[in-house]
C-alpha cells in the first residue's frame, strides 16, 4: 500500500508501507525526492514500539537523505526503508529476500543499501531479488562493502574544519567525546587516535567501550554522562535526536561534528547550540561519505574517484559554514537553504529563495 504525494519541502513524494507476512516484514520505504535521481538511502532495521514511530523515523531519515544527496552533488534523489525487526526467532534471509522483492516493485525509484541493524549479508539477501542494492561484497578495486569507514572519514575531515575554525588548530590535543562505538564510530576513534586526539567514548555494549579504551587509551563514560563530559568536541555517532532541549542545556563541548542522523531533535535546537556558541556542523554534511561509497558502487565509479569525492566532505562543511556566516545564519539552516535551493533549481522552481 502507498500514497502519493507531490514532493515540497518536508513532504516526500511517496511512502510505501512494505509487509510479508511469511517472513514477518512490517516496513516502510519513504522516496522523498527523484528529482536528482533515483532515491537512494539505507535500509535500517530496528525495532519500534508500533508503525507510527517507525514511519515517523523514516520520513525524517529520507529528507535528511535527499539533502544529503543533494549536498554530496550525487546523482541521487533520497529516499530511507526502515523494517521493524520481528521478535526473535526469525529467517533474516527470508526477510531481506521479502524486503528486496519489496525494493524490486518500485522499478528503480529506490537503490538501498546498509545502515543501522543491517549489512553486507544482509544486502546480499536483497540483491537475489533486485538490481537496486548497493553495500555488497566488496570486489578488488572497485567501491562496495561495508561503507562506514567512509562515513568516519568524512566525519573527520570535518572535524579537522571544525576544529581549525573553532580553536584554531587542528585535532592534536583536542579532547573528542564519541557517543556509540558501532562500525563508523569505532573507526572514527582510529583516526582521531591517530591523529593526536584524546577520547572519551560511552557504548551501551560495555564489553565494546573496553575494547576500545584499551586500544585508544579512552575514558569511558556512560551513554547519559557523555553530552557533559569535558571535551572539546561532541562526536554523536549513535541514533538522532540526542540534541533535544535538555540535551544542548548539558553540552559542554564546543564543536558538535558525528556521523549520526538527525542529530537535532528540532531546528530550534541547532538555534540555541548557535546562540551557545557551539558551532555544530550539520549531520548530513559531514556523514555524506557512506553515501558516496554506494552511489559509487552503483553506478560503477572506480574506487579513486569515490575516495577523491569522499575527501572533499571537509571543504562541502567549509562551505556551508562560509554561507552560515556571510548571511548570519545558523549552520544547519544554511545547509537546509543550499540543499533546497539544489532540489529547486534542478525541478525548474525558479521561486526566490531569502538568504
Amino acid at each position: 500500500m502507498s500514497e502519493q504525494t507531490q514532493s515540497t519541502a518536508g513532504v516526500p513524494e511517496a511512502v510505501h508501507l512494505v509487509k510479508d507476512e511469511a517472513s514477518g516484514l512490517d516496513g516502510v520505504i519513504v522516496l522523498h525526492s527523484t528529482v536528482l535521481g533515483p532515491a537512494a538511502g539505507g535500509c535500517r532495521a530496528w525495532r519500534y514500539p508500533d508503525s507510527r514511530a517507525m514511519t515517523r523515523d523514516a520520513l525524517r531519515l529520507a529528507e535528511g537523505m535527499a539533502f544529503k544527496n543533494a549536498m554530496a552533488d550525487l546523482p541521487l534523489g533520497g529516499g530511507k526503508s526502515v523494517i521493524n525487526l520481528p521478535a526473535e526467532p526469525f529467517d533474516r534471509r527470508a526477510l531481506f529476500e521479502a524486503f528486496g522483492r519489496a525494493v524490486a516493485e518500485l522499478g528503480g525509484s529506490y537503490v538501498t543499501a546498509e545502515d543501522v541493524g543491517t549489512g553486507v549479508e544482509d544486502m546480499e539477501a536483497v540483491r537475489r531479488q533486485t538490481r537496486h542494492v548497493a553495500g555488497l561484497t566488496q570486489q578488488e578495486g572497485r567501491p562496495g562493502g561495508d561503507p562506514s569507514p567512509w562515513t568516519a572519514l568524512g566525519v573527520f575531515l570535518s572535524m579537522q574544519e571544525a576544529v581549525r575554525r573553532a580553536f584554531g588548530g587542528d585535532l592534536s590535543g583536542v579532547t573528542v567525546a564519541v557517543q556509540g562505538l558501532g562500525h563508523t564510530g569505532a573507526a572514527l576513534c582510529r583516526l582521531l587516535h591517530e591523529a593526536g586526539a584524546r577520547l572519551i567514548v560511552a557504548e551501551t555494549r560495555s564489553d565494546v567501550a573496553a575494547q576500545i579504551a584499551c586500544r585508544y587509551g579512552a575514558e569511558i563514560a556512560s551513554p547519559r554522562a557523555i553530552l557533559s563530559a569535558r571535551a572539546d568536541v561532541f562526536a554523536p555517532c549513535a541514533m538522532g535526536g540526542v540534541l533535544d532541549g535538555a540535551g544542548v542545556g548539558r553540552l559542554r563541548a564546543r564543536v558538535v561534528c558525528g556521523s549520526a542522523n538527525n542529530v537535532l531533535a528540532r531546528a530550534e535546537d541547532g538555534d540555541a547550540l548557535a546562540r551557545r556558541g557551539v558551532l555544530y556542523a550539520p549531520d548530513y554534511v559531514v556523514n555524506a561519505g557512506g553515501i558516496v561509497n554506494v552511489c559509487a558502487e552503483y553506478l560503477g565509479w572506480d574506487s579513486a574517484q569515490a575516495e577523491r569525492r569522499v575527501r572533499e566532505t571537509g571543504q562541502r562543511l567549509a562551505a556551508v559554514l562560509d554561507h552560515a556566516q556571510e548571511h548570519g545564519l545558523a549552520p544547519h539552516r544554511a545547509a537546509d537553504l543550499l540543499a533546497r535551493r539544489r532540489l529547486e533549481r534542478r525541478a525548474g522552481d525558479v521561486r526566490p529563495v531569502a538568504a
